[in-house]
């Protein structure tokens, strides 16, 4: 497993959600709509940034649903007898889908919200 916890990362993303929604409340308080989708363009781009973090996380969930996989054909070949072992594998790997899917939903959700406001 790798050093970065499945939590580790969507914490990360969502302190990258926090900032973003930070920023997009601060554009709207100054009014400045134009410069809103200019700053948003370039700030998604940068390395480091919201897109990297999403990109790992995901990344990372494929990761555990792999091990998890690994772990449950390794024991039905009967090359392990860990069953406890291999339960935990595919409920880290659940969880982790399980989280990502309600960032997504809430991504969605966000992305939804600012199409339908008033311009």
């Amino acid at each position: 497993m790798t050093g970065i916890s499945p939590t580790d990362s969507v914490m990360a993303i969502r302190n990258a959600i926090l900032q973003k929604n930070a920023a997009l409340r601060d554009v709207s308080s100054t009014g400045n709509v134009g410069g809103a989708t200019g700053a948003g363009a370039t700030q998604g781009t940068q390395p480091g940034g919201f897109t990297e973090a999403l990109n790992s996380a995901l990344n990372q969930v494929n990761g555990l649903q792999n091990q998890a996989g690994e772990a449950a054909a390794a024991f039905e070949r009967g090359e392990t007898t860990d069953i406890a072992a291999v339960m935990l594998a595919k409920q880290q790997a659940s969880v982790s889908f399980e989280a990502t899917l309600q960032v997504r939903n809430k991504l969605l959700s966000a992305y939804k919200d600012i199409m339908s406001m008033p311009v």
